[in-house]
């Protein structure tokens, strides 16, 4: 009997990656994060973004349409 495994689904994303779901650039993604309109942790050197806070943010900028 063959096993198969399934992807797993991320538990947290790169800003790069960020910039590639919302349509972005990653220069914007970048400026979005340090101003904290994208909630992110520090890991080292890098920013990662739970999908989540990219949830909140959609929530955020669409609340008043």
């Amino acid at each position: 009997m063959t096993q198969t495994t399934l992807p797993l689904a991320p538990r947290w994303y790169t800003v790069k990656q960020v910039a590639e779901l919302l349509g972005f650039g990653e220069t914007k993604t970048k400026f979005l994060v340090l101003e904290g309109e994208i909630k992110s942790v520090k890991v080292g050197r890098n920013r990662r973004v739970l999908p989540e806070w990219v949830d909140e943010y959609i929530r955020n900028v669409t609340e008043g349409l």
